[in-house]
């Protein structure tokens, strides 16, 4: 895809979104409390399902900055005292790496200078973010999520690193898993990365990774998807755009105000909506209450 063309998707669906009158929450004005209270029928069995993978702390191909987590209490001193004794712990990691579960804000990403909305870059500082940032999502989304498995489409476990998504493999996967998706939606795109990383092995996904093809992202703005998630990162790479290194979340984030869920673990709810028989059902994302941050780590759960 040449980057002149791209651009043009850009345009308009950038164009797209300020028609439909989304605000500074962004794709979010469409979770309206009606949709809200539709969503929780969803529940039928009370089965819930985590959508997070486990926080990585170890060094791999696709983690070379791991999550940090210690021990500072109880002390060697402390361990053989009586009474009352409090274990404690210090967690840090990289929120954007390329491994763990997060939520991206819609600040996170800049093109051409400007935020979603036409916002200046410039709110971005190191002393944090100005606008578009987690406080948007402070109460959490909560809304009908819906699975598209595109690796059970092509009868396949897993797509290969590199291969893409298109909209005419979102379409059938609707038509072929009894699913669809529709305004306020949390969609969810299956492509099976973590299957084959444990399968496999880690590798480094900076240079190969199964994604979206960016024209993709003219199906979810025609359904009025909320939130996007994927066991990847929603971009394919090598990027299929000139000049552009990730289109897709240029598009969701940037022109769109999709707030993005990236390097979930989509396996065990696949596994769930198949022994169901459905592929709708309640979703509830609870990230952190970081007021001037980008984006923060995240554990979604699904209830069917």
């Amino acid at each position: 895809m040449s980057e002149a063309a791209f651009r043009d998707l850009y345009r308009r669906l950038r164009g797209q979104t300020q028609d439909s009158g989304a605000g500074r929450r962004g794709a979010l004005d469409r979770l309206t409390a009606e949709r809200v209270v539709a969503a929780a029928a969803e529940v039928r069995c009370g089965r819930h399902v985590s959508l997070a993978a486990t926080v990585e702390t170890h060094d791999a191909p696709d983690c070379p900055e791991p999550a940090t987590h210690r021990m500072t209490a109880p002390t060697h001193d402390e361990n053989g005292t009586s009474g009352l004794v409090f274990a404690r712990d210090r967690f840090a990691m990289n929120v954007h790496d390329d491994v763990d579960s997060h939520l991206d804000a819609l600040c996170h990403v800049i093109f051409d200078g400007e935020l979603y909305g036409g916002v200046p870059a410039s709110t971005v500082t190191p002393q944090g973010a100005g606008a578009l940032t987690l406080d948007l999502v402070r109460d959490g989304i909560v809304g009908r999520g819906v699975l598209l498995d595109v690796p059970r489409l092509r009868e396949v476990p897993w797509l290969e690193p590199g291969d893409q998504v298109t909209t005419e493999d979102l379409v059938a996967a609707e038509t072929a898993q009894g699913a669809t998706v529709g305004p306020g939606d949390l969609l969810f795109v299956r492509v099976g990365h973590r299957l084959r990383r444990r399968s496999l092995g880690p590798w480094d996904v900076s240079r190969a990774r199964a994604g979206l093809h960016p024209t993709a992202m003219e199906f979810l703005a025609e359904r009025g998807v909320a939130v996007l998630g994927s066991d990847g990162n929603s971009d394919a790479a090598p990027s299929t755009v000139a000049g552009v290194a990730f289109p897709v979340h240029v598009l969701a984030v940037n022109a769109m105000g999709l707030h993005l869920l990236d390097w979930l673990d989509l396996e065990e709810l696949a596994a769930v909506c198949e022994q169901q028989e459905r592929r709708h059902f309640l979703c509830v994302v609870a990230p952190l209450r970081l007021p001037a941050a980008t984006g923060s780590p995240v554990n979604p759960i699904a209830v069917l």
